[in-house]
Formats: structure tokens, C-alpha cells, sequence
């Protein structure tokens, strides 16, 4: 049984419906109603808005930093791929050098 498929939803579209949050003076369970989306999802984009503003908290990463982190990790994976490749291949030719004397 497949699960749902994940919605994307564009930059302007987040903006969007912070903006109608802070600005409509309804409730934000109303306002993600009202465009078809989550309300955890709704939340989390006013918490990320208030942080990328600097009125979030100070420990939590901005957007851009969190775009950094994603591409730190992404870079780190393959360079420990590259590492462990480069050291069976080490392990691999000293073999075969030990047994070729």
C-alpha cells in the first residue's frame, strides 16, 4: 500500500500564507483550512518565517542555514564514500603485493 504523495509548495506560497496568518486575524487552523494545507505544515512555516526574521529563537537555524547544513552533509557523505572506497582499494592492492613476492 503506497502512502501519500508529498505535496511541494513553492517559496511564494509559504510567504503567502504567513502573510494571511498574521494579517487575516483568523486562527491559523482556519487559515490552513482554508488553502488545503497541513496545520502542523501552516506552523512550521510562521516559526521558520519569525526565525529567518530574527524574532525566532536564537539556536534555531535560519533557511539559508539549513541549506547549508543539507549541502555540508550531502558533500560529507560523498567524501566518506570516496574514503572508504580509496581504503579497500588500498587494502585490496597491498594484498595483492604480499601475495605476487
Amino acid at each position: 500500500m503506497a502512502g501519500k504523495k508529498r505535496r511541494i509548495f513553492s517559496k511564494q506560497f509559504k510567504e503567502d500564507a504567513v502573510r494571511l496568518v498574521k494579517e487575516s486575524g483568523e486562527s491559523l487552523a482556519a487559515v490552513a483550512r482554508n488553502i488545503g494545507v497541513g496545520e502542523q505544515s501552516l506552523r512550521n512555516w510562521v516559526q521558520q518565517a519569525e526565525i529567518d526574521s530574527g524574532r525566532g529563537s536564537a539556536q534555531a537555524p535560519t533557511t539559508s542555514e539549513r541549506a547549508e547544513i543539507r549541502e555540508l552533509r550531502r558533500k560529507l557523505r560523498d567524501v566518506e564514500r570516496e574514503r572508504d572506497f580509496l581504503k579497500k582499494a588500498a587494502a585490496f592492492f597491498a594484498k595483492e603485493t604480499e601475495s605476487t613476492k
